[in-house]
């Protein structure tokens, strides 16, 4: 209001004008808590204070700011005290008025500048008929603080894509320090509106200052337990060990630091919580306990279990409730409870048991889930019998397989153990050398479990029965003595039918706790998180493999945050609810010793579990040995249009290898994923070179496709 008084004093309102609009959202339009916010960005209005944007120059630089591109006059948000938002999630659009400088000539970016108390969403900037260039759109989609906060201003960029070397030489020093910026400085415990994306171990998901019992080894920069890179917070160390990082307490979980931008939208927001404050173990312990109160934490019977999904649990009432309540924004809280009073949590019916409550104990519904359950990429395709194991027998002992020809030669359709391996029909799930070098320390803890194999048989109908199930214990005399195992086969009735749903429930048990702890968490979001700290710290906005990878890294960060609050850390929902206990995360770091990149693509994927065999006729190039396996079929639907996209996208932009040679963004990018995001591997000699335009396409879909297909299991 006040630039527009002395613009018309001065004069200035004359020369000629280009007319823009800017779409953003306000925080109190977000966050229902802080009311305030409205008010003082109104008061600094007044004051003068408001929100300014100056262009920048794609075409002329100033020699008198070492070339970059000239500044425009800084023009302000109009009218934003007479533009009333209302209190529910939506944009406001505000107009700013340009004065046109030949000197600028076509813009490539602008600065931004809030006066204001309160942050705010910014969404875009149009100019409207610019000389010689018409409508000149910005997309931004970034939270922008007070200017206070930062040392440097906001720039943003035209929605033009650049290679680093094509960038326009105006812009060029503000594309190289918008990444410095982004960097840090690998200092200092970083603050919800610093954008710093930095690496670190995960060396803050033990709490020593709780109790000694919370210790946890740090995993990553060791030998001895290797792992993906996290995002750093810069929180102080704790107490007792000045190696684990301090702790946020439960209730503060949700201020974690991740990047602004990299945090969940309020939409995002108000599911996770649905979901996520469901399985608080810590806060619906009492309510768990009333379930178990004949046999400590576990169920008294079945219908304990059928309880939590047709009855709920009701939300227990006291001081942790109300911090919570204070510590979420009103319009979240009412996706976590009932609004009829009863504060009930009540968990989504599983749809295998909708129409039959015992479907689930079928042995064709048992072997089904292996295919088209919550873990369908551990089954494999059985190439030696009796299975053998992997593990060193000097330090494990005899860890082979005792299933014998005798216990399923005569369940395989008049097939021989031979007949049928070699027209590939016997599968195998094999949870044995992964679990048994822990057994001995789970088996201490209160969770009790073994190592397990599951032979299958491929019917002609095209499904698969199980036919036998091997479970084993260390051996009582030390491990260098090899393993116990005991064999189970199908039985329907009496205590041997009993027998038979015990084992079957041991399988499903571990392939469960598998799933969470590595498909899941290991293989899709932390191996992941390190490409997303790499392609903010090393690609400019403005490079095409930002622009195509970005999308598909949306909320990781955050859920991986999140996760080491109230998932992965000590203590926490993961160590109490999957088998491997406090050794969990312990675990899935030897696990990740034999992760490669690679063989995270789907077609490699399947290709070594012997679930599919190279086919130039069938679809996608491969032909799967099971035809109704869900995940595959639509996973390979969904690799090859991602590959598809991305082959025609990066021969788009590059025309020949020595374009990705001499892409400095891009190799200094593919560089720091290997040496510092997984450094614990760079020296694997699997890592693909980056030299050519063959292996960036390859790369492409690696980056983004398993994010997505993690979604099918």
């Amino acid at each position: 209001m006040i630039h527009s008084i002395v613009g018309a004093i001065t004069g200035e309102n004359d020369k000629k004008k280009i007319k823009g609009t800017v779409v953003l959202m306000k925080k109190n339009v977000l966050d229902f808590n802080d009311f305030n916010a409205s008010v003082l960005d109104r008061v600094h209005e007044l004051l003068g204070q408001g929100v300014s944007l100056q262009l920048v120059s794609a075409v002329h630089g100033d020699p008198a700011n070492g070339l970059q591109g000239k500044l425009g006059k800084p023009a302000y948000l109009e009218d934003w005290i007479t533009t009333i938002t209302s209190l529910t999630a939506g944009e406001s659009a505000f107009k700013v008025t340009f004065d046109w400088d030949e000197e600028i000539g076509e813009p490539g970016a602008f600065i931004i500048r809030n006066n204001h108390h309160s942050e705010f969403y910014l969404r875009t900037l149009t100019l409207e008929d610019v000389p010689g260039r018409g409508r000149i759109h910005f997309v931004c989609n970034s939270w922008v603080y007070p200017a206070k906060h930062y040392k440097t201003d906001r720039v943003f960029f035209t929605n033009q894509t650049y290679l680093p070397s094509e960038t326009p030489g105006p812009l060029r020093k503000y594309r190289e320090g918008e990444l410095v910026n982004l960097r840090g400085d690998g200092t200092g415990e970083l603050k919800e509106w610093d954008r710093v994306y930095d690496y670190a171990y995960y060396n803050d998901l033990g709490n020593p200052d709780r109790d000694l019992k919370y210790a946890r080894p740090v995993l990553g920069g060791s030998a001895e337990y290797p792992y993906p890179r996290r995002g750093r917070t810069g929180r102080p160390p704790s107490e007792k060990d000045p190696n684990t990082e301090s702790r946020l307490p439960l209730v503060m979980s949700l201020n974690i630091y991740v990047p602004r931008d990299e945090r969940f939208g309020h939409l995002k927001m108000s599911d996770f919580l649905a979901y996520a404050l469901k399985s608080i173990v810590q806060f619906l312990l009492p309510e768990f306990e009333a379930l178990c109160d004949i046999t400590p934490n576990e169920f008294d019977s079945f219908q304990d279990v059928l309880d939590l999904y047709e009855g709920g649990i009701k939300v227990p009432e006291g001081p942790l409730l109300d911090k919570i309540k204070d510590n979420i924004p009103l319009e979240m809280l009412k996706e976590l409870v009932r609004t009829d009073g009863e504060h009930l949590f009540k968990y989504p019916m599983p749809q295998v048991i909708k129409e039959d409550k015992s479907a689930w104990r079928t042995d064709e519904e048992f072997a089904r889930e292996m295919l088209a359950g919550l873990n369908p990429v551990v089954i494999r395709l059985l190439q030696e019998f009796p299975p053998k194991s992997k593990l060193d027998p000097e330090v494990y002992g005899n860890q082979n397989s005792s299933i014998t020809k005798e216990h399923i030669e005569n369940h395989l359709d008049d097939l021989t153990i031979n007949e049928a391996m070699e027209k590939k029909r016997l599968f195998i799930l094999d949870h044995h050398d992964v679990f048994m070098p822990y057994l001995r320390r789970i088996n201490t803890t209160s969770t009790k479990t073994y190592a397990s194999r599951t032979l299958l048989f491929l019917k002609d109908d095209g499904t698969l029965k199980p036919l036998a199930i091997e479970l084993s214990l260390p051996h009582p005399s030390g491990d260098k003595f090899g393993a116990v195992n005991k064999v189970y086969t199908p039985a329907e009735d009496g205590v041997e039918g009993s027998i038979w749903q015990l084992a079957k429930a041991y399988a499903a048990v571990n392939d469960s706790g598998y799933h969470q702890l590595l498909s899941h968490w290991l293989n899709t979001h932390a191996a992941i998180e390190p490409f997303v700290i790499a392609t903010n710290r090393q690609l400019s906005v403005l490079h095409p493999i930002h622009k195509l990878l970005h999308p598909h890294f949306r909320d990781t960060m955050n859920i991986n945050a999140l996760a080491r609050q109230i998932l992965i850390n000590a203590g926490g929902v993961v160590e109490s609810t999957v088998f491997p206990s406090k050794y969990a995360m312990e675990m899935s770091s030897v696990v990740y010793k034999d992760w490669v990149l690679t063989e995270q693509a789907l077609p490699a994927d399947l290709i070594k579990r012997g679930m599919a065999v190279e086919d130039s006729e069938a679809p996608h190039g491969l032909r799967l040995l099971i035809d109704d396996y869900p995940y595959a079929v639509d996973g390979l639907e969904i690799w090859s249009a991602i590959e598809t996209w991305v082959k025609e996208y990066c021969s788009f932009y590059y025309k020949t290898d020595e374009m990705v040679q001499k892409d400095s963004e891009l190799q200094s990018w593919w560089k720091e994923v290997r040496e510092e995001g997984h450094g614990d591997k760079k020296d694997e000699p699997w890592w693909p070179k980056m030299h050519t335009v063959k292996e960036l396409i390859k790369l492409a879909p690696l980056s983004s496709g398993w994010l997505l297909l993690s979604m099918l299991q």
